[in-house]
């Protein structure tokens, strides 16, 4: 049987996932195509507000690329054996996020040929020249780590010993994605709300607490659904990981409230202003922005008690919490926050239309597409010849 059978092939449901996938990238497609013939002006962007739900989405999954390195580190650095089913699917899971990433960058560019500028004149004192070197070294350390690692494991032989120094140079790489990405927004002096000496430590801790509680929620749906099993105990020891990083992280959201405001620079004031209390009559924000800050505290209460975290239905209740707040948080808020109101204090109501989030959503289902071909792939795999 072919790789593409062998992916192809499953259960009734598992068609009918498959095919569903399918119709919503088509019907992504279908949009896109939409926006490349009449143009960015079917998106909900415009003069005032040109970062939205693309640059959010893009912002967002560079996070979970970058987590990657919350299943490496302990397993390559501290040979930790226990993540080791755990430290492949998150190398799968990298690979996803950056394409998924590089996707959101195409269709905010409304003409992909514009990547080509960066291509052909690089400018090093851009930063996304650097983001765009950074993501492309990432994608191929991971590419080939995880490849001569499933290579390995299908031919019944010992990893490499160059797969390990690999995976040692693309520890600091990951960290080094997410802190490039920061740069693009902390370094425009005209956005308050971003001009922040801890916005890279701010990202890196939500991606170390997003891209785990993602990886955790997938591990228990592979089990359910196909017996795949990383164990109790690296689940566990990753949920702790989750749990510093999440604590860290409504920490440095916190200091960054009691700055502006006690502070009482109406500029560094106005993105919390508008995003959690609204400002010019704007409030359509306002309550998805409170969901995210009670959601991230009801994963930290079920996270910081030890009984409650190693209990399944509750630690993926936690996980999930997570991963919903810091979508609110960082794939919507962060953006819109830091372009409204503008650096003239214009309030432009920014609310993606219905092609622009069929787009996203197009891209959503490649991922899942991705993930679900990866997954299964190295399931079959890892079960060929049992142990790890």
């Amino acid at each position: 049987m072919s790789m593409v059978e062998q992916i192809l092939a499953g259960s009734h449901r598992y068609k009918l996932w498959i095919g569903g996938l399918l119709l919503v990238v088509l019907a992504g497609l279908l949009c896109y195509l939409q926006q490349l013939s009449q143009g960015l002006v079917i998106t909900g962007l415009g003069r005032d507000v040109t970062w939205g739900l693309y640059i959010a989405q893009f912002t967002f999954f560079v996070g979970i690329a970058a987590s990657a390195v919350t299943v490496v580190l302990p397993y390559y650095l501290h040979d930790y054996k226990q993540f080791a089913r755990l430290t492949i699917l998150g190398e799968l899971l990298a690979i996803t996020a950056v394409i998924m990433s590089g996707l959101f960058i195409l269709v905010d560019l409304g003409q992909p040929s514009r990547v080509l500028n960066i291509v052909l004149h690089p400018q090093p004192q851009s930063v996304m020249f650097w983001d765009l070197i950074a993501l492309s070294g990432y994608f191929l350390l991971n590419v080939v780590i995880a490849t001569g690692t499933i290579n390995a494991r299908r031919e019944h032989v010992p990893t490499s010993g160059w797969i390990r120094t690999l995976a040692l140079i693309s520890i600091p790489w990951a960290i080094s994605i997410h802190t490039v990405t920061a740069f693009l927004f902390s370094g425009l002096p005209g956005r308050s709300y971003w001009l922040t000496a801890i916005l890279a430590p701010r990202f890196l801790a939500s991606a170390f607490a997003s891209g785990p509680a993602l990886l955790i929620l997938l591990c228990f749906i592979a089990r359910k659904l196909t017996g795949f099993d990383v164990g109790n105990e690296a689940l566990h020891k990753l949920a702790v990981i989750i749990t510093y990083a999440a604590a860290i992280n409504v920490f440095f959201v916190l200091a960054e409230v009691f700055s502006a405001f006690y502070s009482e620079i109406p500029e560094y004031e106005a993105g919390f202003v508008y995003l959690f209390v609204g400002m010019g009559g704007d409030r359509h924000l306002v309550p998805w922005m409170w969901l995210s800050f009670v959601l991230s505290l009801a994963a930290l209460v079920l996270l910081l008690v030890p009984r409650w975290r190693s209990k399944d239905r509750l630690l993926a209740a936690a996980c999930l919490c997570i991963f919903v707040s810091i979508w609110l948080e960082k794939g919507l808020g962060l953006i819109i926050g830091g372009m409204v109101p503008s650096p003239l204090g214009t309030i432009t109501r920014y609310a993606p239309t219905l092609p622009e989030w069929t787009i996203v959503l197009g891209i959503w289902a490649i991922g899942a597409l991705m993930t679900t071909a990866f997954f299964k792939t190295t399931f079959s795999i890892w079960e060929s010849n049992g142990g790890d």
